[in-house]
């Protein structure tokens, strides 16, 4: 089978280098420095799912139509992307592997001849060398699409992605999104403090802060009529209580989190971008938390002041202490 993936970064470079191992015949877009080792060296995974060199033809768009596509870039770099691969994008099944909750939306307007399906990875890897991707923490892949049944593409994707990693099909795409929205809401504090995921919920006062944007992040959905999908551990009925119990109680959800993640530390795909001097996703992330809270009516002080501190650290390339973020943090909030 062939197999397009638009943007091999940490999630991309993963799926294209399984695929390949797995026999499809994969071809990948990059840019600079990534592209030329990849043409050169082969593009490595490395980690969790173990050790593979894949060597797949590359190039900063596609040479060729796939039977397949995934759409890997950071979601503010997508629509050009899509369109710059237009013609090799009509009329096949295109895969919208991205954070936040517009995505597969987008791809629909700028392919409405395509089946466009939505996929979200729990698994950890790390982008942070040309070339290479490092898995740090195994985990499945979701695919689905709106907030309906599984349709027969997207049965045909998650078998396709099943021969080379741990992929399930799911209804209430869209309730899912919401799910792993919450699950990101970790991002944000390492890209702030360019700690680990690991550490900034080690410490007291930074998890306190997480545990607060999570809740605020459940209670926004609730309150815009989201069913929240399920993504073990969490689900709807377990989301409903967080947002309900005291955010002392609600700080266990963030340490389970940190559990889950293992011993590797894991920098979070906003900070990764930081670190390579990109910009980062935080409009689509604690942004999209921000946006839809508007939409409802409800205050989403914490995201929208994690927003600022993220683009602050963009801006002026210089990470904050706890203590700053502390009293960055609107300080109603931080009662609570």
């Amino acid at each position: 089978m062939r197999i397009g993936v638009i943007g091999t970064g940490a999630v991309g470079g993963t799926i294209a280098a399984l695929l390949d191992r797995a026999g499809c015949q994969v071809e990948v877009t990059a840019r600079g420095e990534h592209l030329a080792a990849i043409r050169e060296r082969g593009l490595t995974l490395a980690g969790a799912w173990g050790d593979h060199v894949a060597r797949p033809l590359a190039g900063e768009t596609l040479s060729r139509q796939p039977d397949i596509a995934f759409i890997c870039t950071k979601a503010q770099d997508a629509p050009e992307a899509i369109r710059a691969n237009q013609q090799m994008l009509t009329g096949i099944p295109v895969v919208i592997a991205q954070n936040g909750l517009v995505g597969v939306d987008e791809a629909s307007r700028l392919l409405p001849g395509s089946e466009c399906i939505g996929l979200l990875a729990l698994y950890a890897a790390q982008f942070l060398a040309p070339g290479t991707i490092t898995v740090t923490a195994p985990g499945p892949s979701y695919v689905g699409v709106g907030g309906g049944a599984v349709t027969e593409s997207v049965r045909h994707v998650a078998r396709t992605l099943n021969t080379a990693m741990p992929t399930v099909a799911t209804d209430n795409f869209v309730g899912t999104q919401w799910t792993k929205l919450i699950v990101n809401q970790v991002n944000a504090m390492p890209a702030i403090t360019g700690m680990s995921a690991q550490e900034t919920i080690a410490d007291r006062r930074l998890r306190r802060l997480i545990t607060l944007s999570m809740r605020e992040a459940a209670r926004v959905g609730f309150a815009s009529g989201v069913t929240f999908g399920t993504l073990k551990p969490l689900d709807n009925g377990l989301l409903r209580v967080f947002a309900a119990v005291p955010v002392w109680v609600g700080q266990a959800l963030p340490w389970l989190m940190a559990r889950r993640m293992g011993t590797v530390p894991n920098q979070g795909s906003t900070l990764q971008s930081i670190r390579r001097g990109r910009s980062t996703e935080i409009d689509y992330l604690n942004g999209a938390v921000v946006d839809a809270a508007e939409a409802a009516g409800v205050p989403a002080p914490v995201n929208a002041a994690f927003v600022a501190l993220v683009h602050r650290v963009e801006r002026d390339g210089a990470f904050l202490t706890p203590a700053e973020v502390l009293a960055a943090v609107p300080r109603d909030s931080n009662r609570e």
